[in-house]
């Protein structure tokens, strides 16, 4: 028959076995990515010439000082208004459905297209030629959209409570 074991042999490895294992890891994962790490070298060789590094380095030793005056400039009373305008513009770029603003900003995409285009031509205008685009569906679709926007502006213009302050005042 068989003897029972009666003791069991865990075997640790020692400092320098682990830093091996260690070494070896890194290496494979440098070999496997190889592109990445040598863009990356590049990326901080880069900052490094430009100086970035050196003065990340100074900010953190000042880091008490940069961040006191971080804190002075936030509590002047012009930042608060940046702040709150800043949570505005993101709040009402959210509120706008995606399609719809994809179609604005192309729409004054090729506006500024066509703008550019009849200064780089240098034609005159004349009150008659004029007259003739105003009778385009181009034309006709821009202004009902332009007077939309005003009826909707003017709209939230009259509700403002601004106007209110201003009777009382």
């Amino acid at each position: 028959m068989a003897q029972a074991i009666r003791q069991i042999k865990k075997e640790v490895p020692n400092q320098q076995e682990e830093q091996a294992q260690a070494s070896a890891e890194i290496m494979k994962e440098l070999t496997e990515n190889k592109e990445a790490v040598m863009a990356s070298i590049q990326l901080m060789k880069g900052l490094h010439e430009m100086g970035i590094y050196d003065a990340l380095r100074g900010m953190l030793d000042n880091r008490t000082e940069v961040g006191a005056i971080a804190i002075q400039q936030m509590n002047q009373p012009m930042m608060h208004n940046v702040i709150k305008n800043g949570m505005n513009g993101v709040k009402f770029l959210g509120s706008l459905p995606s399609g719809d603003t994809e179609k604005l900003i192309g729409g004054i995409g090729l506006g500024l297209k066509k703008m550019s285009e009849a200064g780089q031509k240098g034609e005159s205008q004349s009150l008659w030629k004029m007259r003739k685009k105003l009778g385009s569906p181009e034309m006709k679709a821009s202004i009902a959209a332009m007077a939309a926007f005003m009826e909707g502006m003017g709209t939230a213009f009259a509700q403002s409570p601004h106007k209110e302050q201003d009777k009382k005042g």
